[in-house]
């Protein structure tokens, strides 16, 4: 994080909380002009520290209740190419991450409910030639679920 100071560090906690916070209340919060502000902004995107602007919609209020995370695992490398073409572009999908351990794939999905999941499963996860075997964990409820990245290190690293 070469080249951010405490006020860039500020911006981009503030835009995290709402990116939607007015130029001028940002200005006033850190103590610049908003003409600054505004550069500052532009500098920070330039630079790949903010990478967009997104509105965060209620699941529940889509009618998509159902959050899982499924472990797909196979054996043979060509397999990943076809599995990745295949999911990546599902808008059930939320997350896919390449995992260590048993698995080789790891996605978060959204869907409405179980009979839901149960298509995706079978027509789109199972109909990839070479998936062996999956496993899928449904979550009861979420205590914390955030796509804020922090901007210092926590007190436990000191």
């Amino acid at each position: 994080m070469a080249d951010i100071d405490e006020t860039d560090l500020e911006l981009i906690d503030l835009l995290q909380k709402d990116a939607r916070i007015p130029q001028a209340q940002l200005a006033a919060t850190v103590g610049l002009a908003a003409s600054s502000v505004n550069e500052r902004i532009r500098k920070l995107g330039e630079r790949g520290l903010i990478s967009g602007y997104h509105a965060r919609i209620s699941p529940e209020a889509m009618g998509y209740d159902l959050l899982a995370f499924l472990y797909v695992a196979w054996s043979k490398a060509e397999t990943e190419r076809a599995f990745l073409r295949k999911v990546a572009g599902q808008a059930v999908v939320m997350e896919i991450h390449h995992v260590t351990g048993l698995w080789n794939y790891m996605l978060k999905v959204r869907v409405k409910n179980t009979r839901m999941l149960e298509g995706f499963l079978a027509k789109v996860i199972k109909a990839v030639p070479g998936i062996e075997r999956t496993e899928t964990v449904i979550v009861l409820s979420s205590h914390k679920e955030t796509s804020q990245i922090p901007t210092r290190e926590p007190d436990w690293m000191s």
